[in-house]
């Protein structure tokens, strides 16, 4: 059984003192998670400060970016080893706003996936269809194809190492979510590519997280569905209870589940 697993991605918001007290808050309501696991993704100036608070924690810690590279003349940029130094675990990468905002191209995103998994860290491969593209009938297209380009040269004990989450781009931000039954189909047929890509055993191990306007409220349905591993929280993220109820619905089902 995949254990579910809530991501909570801050975006560009925070001060320092504003960082530590939410991860405090959710350090403090989810002290023994049962059924769930938890991580957070700062922005990287707050990273060593979360980092701090989450020690011992069972909230894990992520980035939300990285740059290839090791090293090297990259202004701006965050390499796999300095977020593995200060603890991180997980890296989104490929996220919508990266995509649409600054332009990423498939093949840097591929690299990135590659760099991720030289130092032991785990990629969140982001994926999802715009609006017009959905309207256009090009849901399954699209995704197939960034899947495809974020995985390539990859065999299938790394692909067994990274995580998917599907994020229809015209959820996120708006308040419009997509149904349990859309959501479930696209994480149907990203499963069945997984199969594909590299085999029936690593497809049944890949976690695939939703994500788009997840909220208190919808994300138990969400979660129900058995394709559905977990969820990628964007504003909810942002308020503690939120966050917290999220990921406690999100538990898998069983004595404790949540608490």
């Amino acid at each position: 059984m995949r254990t579910p697993l809530v991501v909570g991605n801050w975006k560009m918001n925070g001060t320092l003192a504003e960082a530590r007290a939410l991860a405090q808050a959710v350090r403090d309501g989810l002290k023994r998670p049962r059924g769930v696991e938890i991580a957070v993704c700062p922005p990287f100036t707050a990273l060593t400060a979360v980092a701090e608070v989450l020690a011992g924690s069972a909230v894990a810690l992520g980035a939300q970016n990285c740059h290839w590279g090791d090293s090297g003349a990259f202004t701006g940029e965050v390499s796999p080893p300095m977020l593995a130094e200060v603890g991180c675990r997980f890296v989104l990468v490929g996220h919508s706003e990266r995509r649409h905002v600054f332009r990423e191209a498939d093949d840097e995103i591929n690299r990135k996936v590659s760099a991720l998994l030289r130092h032991a860290l785990v990629p969140v491969l982001c994926v999802g269809e715009t609006g017009e593209e959905r309207r256009q009938g090009l849901t399954f297209t699209v995704v197939e194809g960034q899947l495809r380009a974020g995985l390539a040269g990859l065999g299938p004990e790394d692909i067994r190492r990274c995580l998917v989450a599907y994020e229809p781009v015209w959820a996120i931000g708006t308040g419009v979510n997509a149904t349990p039954a859309q959501a479930a189909e696209v994480h149907g047929y990203l499963r069945g590519l997984v199969s594909e890509l590299a085999s029936k055993e690593a497809a049944l191990r890949v976690r695939i997280l939703y994500g788009g306007s997840v909220k208190p409220d919808n994300a138990a349905s969400v979660v129900q569905e058995p394709d559905i591993d977990g969820v990628l929280v964007g504003g909810a993220s942002l308020q503690a209870q939120s966050f917290i109820a999220i990921a406690k619905k999100s538990a898998a089902t069983g004595p404790g589940a949540g608490e």
